[in-house]
């Protein structure tokens, strides 16, 4: 090997071509994993859409239904705690 292909850095030699190909591999390996988890994201968010549809009742319409019926729960102990102390 020639002695221009490797690196010194205070007496610790690297194999510059190794050093390379194992950075280039890395580089690879982050790219085909990116594109994996973008792979199961999809899967995910597209099941999740199909869930969502099927259900009898759309969320925001659950929500504001639930959050209606706290408002009208707290107005009720409100109401029932200002007669209770009087």
């Amino acid at each position: 090997m020639a002695t221009n292909q490797k690196l010194t850095f205070g007496g610790f030699q690297v194999n510059r071509g190794m050093l390379t190909a194992g950075a280039a591999l890395t580089g690879l390996g982050a790219v085909v994993g990116l594109a994996g988890t973008v792979l199961v994201c999809t899967a995910l968010a597209n099941a999740g859409r199909g869930w969502v549809r099927s259900l009898e009742t759309q969320p925001a319409e659950l929500a504001q239904r639930t959050l209606h019926q706290a408002r009208a729960a707290s107005a009720a102990g409100l109401e029932a705690w200002r007669t209770s102390v009087n």
